[in-house]
């Protein structure tokens, strides 16, 4: 039973993560209405900047900072200069500009970094286990589900308690009415979409001390992405974080059942979903 348990609160932990992951690319389209196929590579890139703070000597509280804040301030400058010339543009442009990002990214990343994968150690202070009769947790996976937890509650406030939420909202429903209200929508927008890749970029930076980093953890990001904002609802923040920890925790406890198959029965959960609610579990009807 200790096993099971075990898989569940690591299943919690990596859900909490894929939250984090995917919630950005969930605002962002139900903002903009724009699929972005490069937010996988925020998330690498969030990993690596991790890692990198690592080998220039910075701690890894430096690094958790930084990482996600370097990642908003290139996913703005891009969102600036390159991607609001294609909005307008039907949703295949939209796909080729992304997945073209997303390679150059990737290779970007080859090239300054090479080929091979690397692994980021945890803080002294977090690492060991805790133990509790016979179950015995890691410490930083903890501390993960923590730090997932405060950023799910302060992205709740951020969207229901304040007046930037407010215009998300409304903005999600209409955009036209958010513009003839006098608001900036362009700055609204680059706002929304840095604020999703600062989002990706910390879980890959909280995620790189559990997995390591490799230049093609981005397209494994991505999958995940999809896959937990298709079951939970294009475009519900409450839907990515029930999909998200619904998705960890059936990878987790089928790794145990049946490890081979357990990304697969990811994918077969949002099929199921996909047939009992098109939508997703929270998703609004189009």
């Amino acid at each position: 039973m200790n096993i099971y348990l075990l898989q569940v609160a690591n299943g919690i932990g990596i859900g909490m993560l894929y939250f984090l992951l995917a919630v950005g690319l969930s605002i962002v389209f139900g903002l903009l209405r724009f699929v972005n196929f490069a937010h996988g590579a925020f998330f690498l890139l969030g990993a690596y900047l991790c890692f990198q703070c690592g080998e220039m000597g910075l701690n890894f509280w430096w690094s958790l900072l930084l990482a996600p804040l370097l990642v908003g301030l290139f996913a703005w400058l891009v969102e600036r200069f390159v991607l609001r010339h294609v909005y307008a543009l039907p949703h295949h442009f939209h796909i080729l500009f992304t997945v073209g990002l997303a390679l150059v990214l990737q290779e970007a990343v080859i090239a300054f970094w090479g080929p091979l994968g690397n692994n980021i150690s945890p803080p002294d202070l977090l690492q060991g286990v805790v133990m509790a009769g016979g179950f015995v947790y890691p410490i930083y996976r903890l501390f993960v589900i923590a730090v997932t937890a405060v950023m799910a509650l302060l992205l709740w406030w951020v969207l229901e308690g304040t007046r930037l939420g407010a215009i998300v909202r409304a903005g999600s429903e209409s955009t036209e009415m958010v513009s003839l209200l006098g608001l900036n929508i362009n700055r609204i927008f680059s706002l929304v979409f840095a604020l999703g890749a600062a989002t990706a970029g910390l879980a890959g930076a909280l995620a790189a001390p559990i997995r390591g980093v490799d230049p093609f953890m981005g397209v494994e990001a991505l999958g995940i992405a999809f896959v937990v904002v298709v079951i939970g609802g294009l475009g519900s923040f409450s839907g990515a974080l029930i999909g998200g920890i619904l998705v960890g925790i059936v990878q987790s406890v089928m790794s145990t059942v049946w490890s081979e198959g357990a990304h697969l029965m990811i994918y077969i959960a949002m099929a199921a979903v996909m047939l009992l609610r098109p939508n997703g579990l929270l998703g609004r009807a189009s």
